[in-house]
């Protein structure tokens, strides 16, 4: 577990991530981060929740207009 400061940035709070916790999530400079509520708090990740959903739809809707999408693409 990392330990994070509250610290003010203008009239706003915010924190400062260490090194290794924006290597682990593969975060730059620069990236959203999202902060999902849960049950037990709060986690902060560099993917967004339902972007799963979004391409099963988009994959659904590729599915069904396979030929019109194709005839677009000429």
């Amino acid at each position: 577990m990392l330990k994070v400061k509250v610290t003010p940035v203008g009239n706003s709070m915010g924190i400062l991530l260490p090194k290794e916790a924006l290597s682990k999530m593969k975060a730059a400079k620069g990236d959203t981060l999202y902060l999902v509520e849960n049950p037990d708090g709060y986690t902060l990740t560099p993917y967004q929740q339902n972007f799963s959903e979004q391409v099963e739809a988009a994959e659904n809707i590729m599915k069904r207009y396979k030929n019109t999408l194709r005839e677009l693409a000429k």
